[in-house]
């Protein structure tokens, strides 16, 4: 896949998983209210689609290449050269 498109495609990715995620929120909110007179089944699929959301959002960053920038620096600001580390107390 071009670099292009899999940028494309991450950024899509996220997108959906954000608005899968919100919806998954908004529907687990309306279920609580006590006028709404809901199935069980859609506050666990509510609850589901938040995971699913977050899936889609975290599968959308790997495949744009946007989490390995933040645990490449984390990694070498932790772990990586002695130069660059910083120095935690009671570590």
């Amino acid at each position: 896949m071009n670099k292009r498109y899999a940028v494309i495609t991450g950024n899509i990715l996220m997108a959906l998983g954000l608005l899968v995620m919100i919806l998954g929120i908004v529907c687990s909110v309306i279920n609580q209210l006590p006028s709404s007179n809901l199935p069980e089944l859609l506050s666990h699929a509510a609850i589901f689609a938040i995971f699913i959301g977050a899936m889609l959002w975290l599968s959308g960053a790997r495949l744009g290449g946007r989490e390995k920038v933040a645990d490449r620096y984390f990694w070498l600001r932790h772990y990586g050269d002695k130069r660059c580390r910083r120095h935690h107390p009671g570590h």
